[in-house]
């Protein structure tokens, strides 16, 4: 795990929310799904960073292994309902078939753990087997989940990120000029400089309709020189560059 089990947790319902506990003071980092490997990039969370001051200093990758959990005695066939995220449904509809129960979408996994105990609901929940630890539930069946070869990303955000590892990655944004060539010519200043790319995709720009926010990945921290070099071309190159941070590398 990215801090130990120690550390106190602050749960929030929406993805806005944690950015603004970050932002605001009441929580030092956030945590936030970046992408999942089958469903691919969070939008919101993009979004959200463009907007925001905070920065990414961290990633965690974790593979998605949902387990059903009830109350403690309660039996598979007592249960009525399933409660949890709507795409941890959606991840476990093939086991969720064959039991034939309603299932309730909640505002996330975890959530839906804590309601059953504190409603005392005669339902299940999707969630991790650590949820089924904080909140006293039981387990009921482990690897629920469709595909197992399932992993999320996430960022953990912070207000400022850290100083070089020698294993970084770092996140931008930016926007090109409506040119011939604009998107090959800023991504040539970090292939002529053997930087390595490990991701790009495009976001629509908000209220200009078929313009594009470019997000990629690369290789490097930005203090790292030839990576600063890069990004000072990008930002002649480019019609906006936004860093949105550079963090030590989950391999």
């Amino acid at each position: 795990m990215f801090f130990g089990r120690s550390i106190g947790t602050k749960p929030c319902r929406t993805l806005r929310e944690v950015f603004k506990s970050v932002e605001e003071g009441s929580a030092q980092y956030g945590i936030v799904p970046a992408e999942n490997s089958l469903e691919g990039s969070i939008n919101q969370t993009y979004d959200l960073l463009l907007e925001a001051s905070l920065k990414i200093s961290g990633e965690v990758k974790v593979r998605v292994r949902h387990c059903l959990l009830a109350l403690p005695g309660a039996r598979l066939e007592d249960l009525n309902a399933v409660y949890s995220h709507p795409q941890a449904l959606a991840q476990c509809a093939g086991f969720l078939q064959k039991l034939d129960l309603e299932t309730i979408p909640a505002y996330d996994t975890a959530g839906s753990a804590k309601m059953l105990i504190e409603k005392q609901l005669n339902a299940g929940a999707i969630a991790s087997e650590r949820a089924a630890e904080i909140y006293g539930l039981q387990v009921l069946r482990k690897g629920i989940e469709d595909f197992p070869e399932n992993f999320t990303r996430f960022f953990v955000l912070a207000k400022n990120d850290d100083s070089p590892t020698g294993r970084d990655r770092t996140s931008i944004a930016f926007a090109t000029t409506h040119t011939p060539g604009s998107l090959h010519r800023a991504l040539g200043e970090l292939a002529s400089r053997q930087i390595n790319l490990t991701k790009i995709e495009s976001r629509p720009i908000r209220g200009t309709p078929w313009e594009y926010n470019f997000f990629i990945d690369f290789e490097g921290h930005h203090n790292d020189v030839v990576v600063a070099e890069a990004i000072n071309a990008l930002q002649t190159s480019t019609a906006m560059l936004k860093i949105l941070g550079s963090y030590p590398r989950a391999d």
